[in-house]
């Protein structure tokens, strides 16, 4: 069953039917500062087991809501055709979490005072899940779905996206072998995960024998990026990284191949997806590649049947389903099978489960070791407005 909110989401993109929950106005009722065991007990002895899903529907990341939206849609109609979570039917509720980091905060507030759900998830920006980890923090448990810079250890909180070691390291590897990839150009956006992906980026292309010939970090929602490419083009990279954000990346993308340089630089994205790809469009993705866990065009049965099942309940027009997307979908397949390994949905027995287990969703088997996701990753390079797989690590 999906909660009902009070606005429609329709303006989202997303289907006619689904509603975003927007909850009371807060100030109302706190949610109390220390765990309440007597709330605790309430939940567990609900029979449906309330998700709240934050995912972006506005900004620069947005552009992923709608294929999110549907991912976990169709995770939630699976699982509870099979019985639900431990017997327990879930109950989805969508909150944005696009818009000040504040705001977001206050309707996760508002969505553990009110609409008391069990377990928040969802895939956000790196800002987003600070904040959010210090107000679930010893509460609910919390799944963190998409790609992110790494080292989440906060009690509670499961991410289970690719991170640089397992991502980009293969990708810079490869491309300095195949490319003779040595000068590297970082532009990313000004935040949490360009800011320490970079940092370990650094390391992986100095392993490699390469050297970064410059550095930049670009407000959230840039659209003018003609002095940063003038510095790109000063510094005659080899690669230019990028790790800008949703439709940041997709007007600098756009931009990068309207001023010439796609045809003598190549350029190499952390958070592009078919999305992204399809915005960039195809005059504009020449020599460019993506490194990700998941891309739609996998050939594996676990994917073909994902993708026949995404159809079916969306129809073939509905928003393409890259890793952002997809990783809903995984999140719940991750929260059933920690789930079922503990025997419990309360909070400390479900996180220690989900630190060590395997579980299989459209990317294959992924294996969670110490809480660090362990997966193949693909590099692939745009081919017009698709991608072509061209390894596999």
């Amino acid at each position: 069953m999906l909660s009902t909110g009070f606005v429609t989401a329709g303006r989202f993109g997303l289907p006619p039917s689904l509603l975003l929950r927007s909850p009371p106005s807060r100030g109302v009722t706190p949610f109390p500062s220390a765990f309440d065991p007597d709330r605790a007990e309430r939940r567990g002895a609900r029979s449906k087991l309330r998700i709240g899903n934050f995912l972006t529907f506005s900004g620069s990341p947005g552009i992923w809501g709608p294929a999110a939206a549907n991912s976990a849609l169709l995770a939630v109609a699976e699982i509870n055709r099979r019985g639900g979570i431990l017997g327990r039917e879930i109950e989805l509720s969508f909150y944005d979490s696009g818009g000040p980091v504040e705001d977001v905060v206050a309707r996760a507030r508002d969505a553990l005072a009110f609409d008391d759900i069990d377990v928040l998830a969802g895939s956000h920006i790196s800002a987003v899940r600070l904040a959010l980890r210090r107000l679930t923090r010893g509460r609910i448990p919390y799944v963190y779905t998409p790609v992110y810079e790494g080292g989440e250890r906060t009690p509670g909180v499961m991410a289970i996206g690719e991170t640089p070691h397992s991502q980009t390291r293969p990708a810079i590897h490869w491309l300095s072998d195949n490319k003779r990839a040595r000068r590297w150009y970082l532009i990313g956006s000004d935040y949490v995960w360009p800011w320490q992906a970079h940092r370990s980026t650094k390391t992986y292309i100095t392993e490699a024998g390469g050297q970064v010939v410059g550095e930049e970090f670009v407000p959230v929602g840039c659209d003018d990026h003609e002095a940063h490419l003038a510095r790109i083009r000063a510094a005659r990279p080899d690669v230019v990284l990028i790790s800008l954000i949703g439709t940041d990346g997709i007007i600098f993308n756009r931009a990068f191949g309207e001023s010439g340089l796609a045809a003598t630089t190549l350029r190499l994205a952390g958070a592009m997806d078919e999305t992204v790809l399809l915005g960039i469009g195809a005059d504009n993705t020449e020599n460019l590649y993506s490194a990700s866990g998941y891309f739609n065009c996998i050939g594996s049965a676990a994917n073909d049947d994902f993708m026949s099942r995404y159809a079916a309940m969306f129809g073939a027009d509905a928003p393409p389903v890259g890793s952002v997307g997809q990783s809903n979908h995984e999140g719940l397949s991750f929260l059933k099978a920690a789930a079922e390994r503990a025997g419990s949905l309360a909070l400390r027995p479900l996180a220690a489960a989900g630190r060590n287990l395997v579980y299989s969703g459209a990317r294959g088997d992924v294996t969670i070791r110490q809480g660090r996701a362990d997966m193949a990753i693909h590099l692939a390079a745009a081919d017009g407005l698709d991608f072509k797989i061209i390894r596999t690590f």
